[in-house]
């Protein structure tokens, strides 16, 4: 019962796909079922019911994830224990973001992470919001950072910093001279989305229709970079952070116009396993996340 089976049933029984939980552990589907026969062989009971789909634990199977979680837990305890007997703090952190955090952004914390803990090695994952919660439930990183955050049972939710949303559009676009817009501004006009399944996709389609104003979705993006270089194109406007806009405003290649009260915010959040005991320098990380929120984007340029 090594900490490779133990971390393999929790992934299985949290995912509850033996496939999704082979790739989490980077094994194929046949060596984790093999793992799992061996496993039930030894303790002589079923762990899993393959008869459902998705899979579920049997009463067996769940006394045995109860007691992953918590030999998993207490070698988190154990660790986050033994790092606080050295000296020096060392090791790695690792985060999982989405994307539109920035990497700009991140590779700037991660400097000043570096200015101040030098043995430290920052591992940053960018994923999909949906992937950035299993890897945080799972324990494959030490920190989520996500928008909209939302607690699970298995995860606790910081909250981080709220970002202005304003309407972004091409310099030339009629809208892009206004002082600020109103949802009914927006009445017929093109509009570039996010992907339906994407929280701000939800937030931004539920402020339109408690106006009762349709757009006109000419495409979609599950990303910031690719929805800000359709817009540059002239495929339409969007409703995004500010501070992502940040380059390009100063540098003229889009607009930027404040949406009128009431407006609209982008929460961000830092997420981790509930329970989790953090080692000193994820513990030295989150602490930096906290006292930087980010500066604002300068009213000057908001507008043109």
């Amino acid at each position: 019962m090594g900490f490779e089976s133990l971390i393999l049933f929790r992934d299985i029984a949290q995912t509850k796909s033996l496939s999704r939980g082979a790739e989490l552990n980077g094994i194929s589907p046949s060596a984790a079922s093999q793992q799992l026969h061996e496993l039930e062989k030894g303790l002589g009971v079923s762990l899993l019911d393959r008869s459902t789909r998705p899979l579920s634990l049997t009463s067996a199977g769940k006394l045995y994830h109860d007691l992953c979680r918590d030999v998993l837990r207490r070698s988190d305890e154990f660790l986050g224990a033994l790092d606080e007997l050295k000296i020096d703090i060392e090791g790695t952190v690792r985060i999982a973001s989405i994307y539109s955090i920035g990497m700009s952004e991140l590779s700037q914390l991660e400097a000043e992470f570096q200015r101040r803990v030098p043995h430290v090695r920052l591992q940053i994952d960018y994923l999909r919001p949906e992937k950035v919660y299993e890897s945080v439930a799972s324990d494959r990183v030490d920190l989520g950072l996500v928008s909209y955050p939302e607690p699970t049972r298995e995860i606790s939710v910081i909250a981080w910093r709220e970002e202005e949303m304003v309407l972004a559009t091409a310099p030339s676009h009629p809208l892009a001279a206004r002082d600020a817009i109103s949802a009914v501004d927006l009445e017929g006009v093109d509009f570039v989305a996010f992907d339906e399944d994407l929280p701000i996709r939800r937030e931004v389609d539920r402020y339109l229709r408690t106006a009762g104003v349709g757009v006109n979705i000419t495409m979609h993006f599950d990303n910031l970079q690719t929805i800000k270089e359709a817009i540059e194109l002239g495929s339409g406007v969007s409703i995004v952070p500010a501070r992502i806009l940040r380059n390009e405003l100063l540098q003229g290649r889009l607009a930027a116009v404040p949406i009128a009260a009431p407006g609209l915010v982008r929460p961000l959040g830092i997420i981790h396993r509930k329970k989790k005991r953090f080692h000193r320098a994820a513990q030295s990380f989150l602490d930096l996340l906290q006292e930087t929120p980010g500066a604002p984007i300068p009213e000057s340029i908001l507008t043109v």
